[in-house]
């Protein structure tokens, strides 16, 4: 018995470790939605799991500015992007939403509180590869602060 409970518990660590990828079935908002739920939880199951997935589903256009991964690490650590890191809670609201193009205004509650808001644009990748129909993200704006803080 231990030992099968043993086989179990490591089996499902390590599907809960695995990163979700980029796929033609996965709407603009769900795409979001895989990012910002990594992000809320960034160090579980590993330290900056949260921004290896969010990175995953990082547009190859938005890649050039942001990569490689050790880059967009320290990037999502500036004050600008580290406010979504660990936050309580989030909501995303959709903008505009056409063929290619999906914009969303993106509330945060942050770990200490304060609201924020962020513009968030994916883009269907247009060109042949393992990319070819996903949806991905092409940009975040900086925070923008509104509302009461708690």
């Amino acid at each position: 018995m231990r030992i099968v409970f043993f086989i179990i518990f490591f089996l499902s660590f390590d599907l809960a470790a695995e990163l979700l990828k980029p796929s033609y079935l996965l709407k603009p908002d769900q795409v979001i939605a895989i990012q910002l739920t990594a992000l809320k939880n960034n160090d579980n199951p590993y330290q900056n799991y949260g921004i290896e997935q969010t990175w995953e589903f990082a547009h190859p256009k938005n890649r050039i500015f942001t990569g490689p991964l050790k880059k967009f690490i320290r990037m999502m650590n500036t004050p600008s992007y580290s406010v979504i890191l660990n936050h309580r809670k989030h909501s995303i609201n959709t903008i505009l939403v056409n063929d290619n193009i999906a914009l969303f205004y993106v509330e945060i509650v942050d770990s200490n509180g304060i609201n924020l808001a962020f513009e968030w644009v994916v883009e269907k990748v247009l060109t042949e590869g393992i990319y070819k129909n996903c949806w991905m993200t092409v940009s975040v704006s900086t925070p923008i602060k509104f509302g009461n803080s708690a």
